[in-house]
């Protein structure tokens, strides 16, 4: 039988409350999960647009190495790249001694800048993919309105590309939601994190571990539905027109 009340007990600690246990960072469950995804994505977005643009270029050196970015980023699971950021990293003194140890030795930062890197070299790949389909039409009347190959990139190429990309995007950042839960593996208490603590407390694994599944399908549910809002409104151009 689930035990409803210890389920209502703890359900606090994943909001970012208190169960008695010590608290881990200023921020726990759904807080601290929402804020890696946020600062990730964001992080990711802003990279992967301009190395897209490389991603396409006719430049050898500069699309052979974005390419090599993604497909090392693509080609190696997550957990990995974070153990390496969290635990690898610490091994070379020149590290340690540079500005950046300061961030690196904290769990925190290590988990948003793989996370980062990971959903930067996915979201590359879609942009990428979409400035190459795009309209040849659309690219012909902007040579044919005297623009220039970058002003072309930025006023019709680019968006273009992001509006075309939202529902690859939106898988992206669903993945991405999920993946967040391999944070709780750096001492991070994520969503995750705070059902494997409530689990080494109680010794009932059923319980914590279905409320951080509830928690993570209510925001698959809420991503969704902020997808397809998106892609309605900006996508619609899109849709066959109805005689």
């Amino acid at each position: 039988m689930i035990d409803v009340n210890l389920i209502i007990e703890k359900l606090p600690a994943f909001f970012g409350g208190t169960d008695g246990a010590p608290m881990l960072s200023t921020s726990e469950g759904l807080q601290l999960t929402l804020e890696l995804l946020f600062l990730s994505l964001v992080a990711g977005l802003l990279l992967s647009v301009p190395l897209a643009l490389m991603r396409v270029s006719r430049n050898r050196v500069l699309s052979t190495g974005v390419w090599l970015y993604t497909y090392v980023f693509r080609g190696t699971p997550l957990l990995v790249q974070l153990f390496i950021i969290y635990y690898g990293l610490s091994q070379f003194e020149w590290v340690r001694d540079s500005w950046a140890w300061e961030y690196l030795r904290e769990a925190y930062a290590c988990a948003i800048l793989a996370f980062t890197l990971n959903t930067a070299a996915y979201t590359t790949e879609i942009i990428a993919g979409q400035i190459r389909n795009t309209n040849h039409g659309e690219i012909e009347a902007a040579k044919a309105m005297g623009m220039s190959k970058w002003l072309m990139m930025r006023r019709i190429v680019v968006p273009s590309a992001l509006r075309r990309a939202l529902p690859a995007y939106s898988n992206e950042v669903v993945m991405m939601m999920q993946s967040t839960s391999v944070a709780g593996l750096v001492t991070l208490a994520d969503v995750t994190g705070v059902a494997r603590r409530v689990f080494s407390d109680t010794y009932m694994p059923f319980e914590p571990f279905l409320t951080a599944a509830g928690i993570y399908l209510a925001m698959t549910f809420g991503f969704v539905w902020l997808f397809k809002k998106a892609e309605g409104r900006w996508l619609a151009y899109l849709a066959p027109r109805k005689h």
